[in-house]
């Protein structure tokens, strides 16, 4: 993994044996005659032309998130996340179709789906709980083209089982994309377990040094040749040399980061769950999550996001607690360094109607904490103090 894709053998001497694959910060690629860029144009997807389309830094960071994913897999790097979801979604429905995806999904992809297709395409869009192979059973529809599982979901962190849904959709003909942003490909292996695209938001746990912003699509070589020349080109959304490169640079050392991410957030969900302070922590890694056998089955390791509801409804204990966190700094996002806090509330109220908000299950005391790579001491430390002004 952490030299694949990589010139390490005949070609080294082409980079003059440069032992980080090198930076190509071009925007068009020249050829020495009519036939070289016409046989280029062939083969469009492999032979660079425009770094719109392919490029020799984005292509190293396509093969590794492919080799991290597993056997057979290819990868779409693209410009952002959300670049990368709404590319996988408009490859597979069409207008007028029916979708059915979990209901805490990622907000944006939740707005995606319920405002602007829905205005855009008519395509429709059941949302469901997902706890429950049935919940998807009864919910789709001659029309469903798609079912979008994200396991961890968002803010709730509930899981699905995978392979038993991807079995039911293969029987219906219809495609699965799952957001695997959470446990990434090293932790839970969707793509093996059948799944049709798996989604990323690179910006997370894979790039890791929060100063980049991407995304990826896995899927079959076939698929995602059609992605690149269709959404991928048609919609623009490359990803620039340098951030490919920046992310190859965090590949490296992935298995690391993920590993200290465990270590620190096992400890600090722990804490939590003891503290009289908070009502609930919702970390799959701990016993006490209710599909905690689930989790085992489908996934090797665990990252260090997690949410906890604090112990009161009082907004103004609520926001005590929450701004006098000092190792924990307030923002969105996760998977870099430093350790991080949200209230998902905030946005949730603003991107999605109130009835919806309702039916996700969350309340302003809901904490969503990103455990980073800090020492676990000084992150429970902070917790400790600022849970002691929620009194």
């Amino acid at each position: 993994m952490a030299h694949f894709g990589e010139d390490r053998g005949e070609d080294r001497g082409a980079h003059h044996g440069a032992v980080i694959p090198p930076l190509y910060q071009n925007s068009l690629f020249t050829f020495r005659d009519w036939d070289d860029i016409d046989a280029a144009f062939e083969n469009r997807t492999e032979r660079p032309i425009y770094s719109r389309l392919s490029n020799p830094t984005t292509t190293v960071a396509e093969k590794k998130v492919a080799a991290l994913a597993g056997e057979g897999a290819a990868c779409r790097l693209f410009s952002s996340g959300m670049a990368a979801i709404s590319a996988a979604i408009f490859h597979a429905v069409s207008a007028g179709d029916h979708v059915v995806a979990v209901k805490n999904v990622y907000g944006p992809t939740n707005n995606f789906l319920n405002t602007y297709l829905s205005d855009k395409l008519g395509l429709t869009t059941t949302f469901v709980a997902g706890n429950h192979l049935s919940d998807f059973e009864q919910a789709v529809t001659n029309k469903t083209r798609l079912i979008i599982l994200e396991s961890p979901s968002s803010a709730i962190f509930s899981l699905q089982d995978i392979p038993a849904i991807v079995a039911f959709a293969k029987s219906k003909g219809i495609l699965t994309m799952i957001d695997n942003t959470w446990a990434t490909p090293l932790f839970q292996q969707a793509w093996a377990m059948g799944v049709d695209l798996e989604v990323h938001s690179v910006s997370k746990y894979l790039g890791g040094h929060s100063d980049i912003v991407a995304g990826a699509i896995i899927s079959t070589p076939e698929r995602i040749k059609d992605i690149t020349v269709k959404e991928g080109e048609w919609f623009g959304g490359a990803i620039a040399p340098f951030t490919s490169w920046l992310l190859t640079r965090s590949l490296r050392t992935l298995p690391m980061r993920l590993e200290r991410h465990q270590q620190n957030a096992l400890k600090v969900a722990s804490f939590l769950e003891a503290h009289p302070s908070v009502r609930q922590v919702r970390y799959p890694g701990l016993k006490s999550h209710p599909q905690y056998d689930l989790g085992q089955k489908l996934m090797t390791g665990y990252t260090g996001l997690m949410s906890f509801v604090l112990n009161t409804d009082d907004l103004t204990l609520i926001k005590r607690f929450f701004n006098s966190l000092d190792v924990f700094q307030i923002g969105v996002s996760w998977g870099g360094h430093e350790s991080l806090i949200y209230a998902p509330a905030i946005s949730y109220l603003k991107e999605l109607p109130p009835e919806q908000f309702k039916d996700l299950g969350i309340s302003l005391g809901d904490m969503r904490i990103s455990v980073g790579l800090e020492s676990y001491q000084d992150q429970i430390d902070d917790l400790a103090a600022a849970l002691d002004q929620v009194v």
